[in-house]
């Protein structure tokens, strides 16, 4: 099981998609000790691999002796990052930390457009460097990628980078317009564009040896069935189910793009919020309606709830709009 934890809200870059609306730090952010609870909490509960995020999150001055502690409790501590923080000495006191893995978000090849997306004139330079500090500091790193509609074609090119720099993993993330998203709503992918490149990504996945895993885009599972693509993965959407997400101020989601808030950690622990939240109780029935309810797929695949919500007035239980074979159920 995968848990998140947006560790603060403050940021250094303004890009153009956080579902965050990150910058400045939140006001009543957990506390060096509520987070070791809560770390102390995750791990009863069974949790296996706890990601540190953001915004930011080597913004936290904490956040190295949290990433111990999380190792010493038995979790696996991974870092959700931008990059442009972790500096050579950064990337040895990770190390250090007992860091497992680094994600580090690279949009485009193109300097200038992942700068324009990152909010940072100087982002791509830094963020190959820290590839670069990850490697040599023996740190396992993945590249992170968001795919917009004008770095579509960017996406297997960036997998053969991935490859080259001696990333271990290239997971690319299909946004839910949330945040500062919904400004950016326009240049989303359609249906057709979305099964393509899906499509796309797991044929190239036969091609190499590194782990290429899509996000927020479950029908993946689907596909790569149909091509006869060898994945680890067994179930698309994980939200409530083997995943949820912590917020800076210990509210507990199902995923980053899915506003519901199952309880606050500083009103009930961890545990009770996990195993008794209504929310996580209705995803984990599967009960959904319309395609998704009667799809073959629904077990494995489960459609992404958090657009399922977006397009349905907060139904996260609907059917989701942007799969084709969705929709071509619907017409049956």
């Amino acid at each position: 099981m995968i848990i998140s934890w947006n560790t603060t809200n403050k940021c250094n870059l303004k890009c153009n998609h956080c579902y965050r609306d990150s910058g400045k730090e939140s006001e009543c952010e957990l506390t060096t000790k509520e987070a070791k609870l809560l770390i102390d909490q995750i791990a009863a509960t069974g949790f296996k691999i706890m990601i540190f995020s953001g915004g930011e999150p080597l913004m936290r001055e904490d956040i190295f002796d949290l990433i111990n502690y999380a190792g010493l409790a038995g979790l696996r501590p991974v870092l959700g990052s931008n990059g442009t923080l972790i500096s050579k000495k950064t990337a040895e006191e990770l190390k250090k930390a007992g860091i497992a893995a680094v994600g580090i978000s690279l949009d485009s090849l193109d300097a200038k457009k992942h700068n324009n997306f990152r909010g940072y004139n100087d982002a791509f330079r830094h963020t190959i460097c820290a590839m670069k500090n990850c490697r040599e500091s023996g740190i396992r790193f993945q590249i992170h990628t968001t795919v917009m509609d004008w770095n579509k074609s960017e996406i297997i090119s960036i997998t053969d980078f991935a490859v080259g720099v001696g990333a271990s993993a290239h997971h690319i993330f299909f946004l839910v317009p949330t945040g500062r998203g919904k400004n950016i709503k326009d240049e989303l992918l359609n249906s057709e564009e979305y099964e393509e490149l899906l499509t796309s990504i797991m044929k190239k996945q036969q091609q190499v040896e590194i782990e290429i895993k899509p996000t927020c885009a479950p029908q993946f599972i689907r596909i790569a069935q149909s091509l006869n693509t060898d994945i680890r993965f067994k179930r698309g959407c994980l939200a409530g189910i083997s995943y949820c997400i912590i917020n800076p101020r210990g509210d507990v989601q199902a995923c980053a793009y899915l506003d519901e808030v199952a309880g606050n950690v500083r009103e009930k622990s961890f545990d009770d919020i996990w195993k008794n939240s209504s929310l996580f109780n209705n995803l984990r029935s599967q009960q959904y309606s319309g395609s998704c309810g009667s799809c073959k797929y629904k077990k494995s695949c489960g459609g992404c709830r958090a657009r399922a919500a977006y397009y349905n007035n907060g139904d996260y239980m609907a059917s989701e709009n942007l799969c084709l074979y969705s929709k071509a159920l619907s017409y049956d």
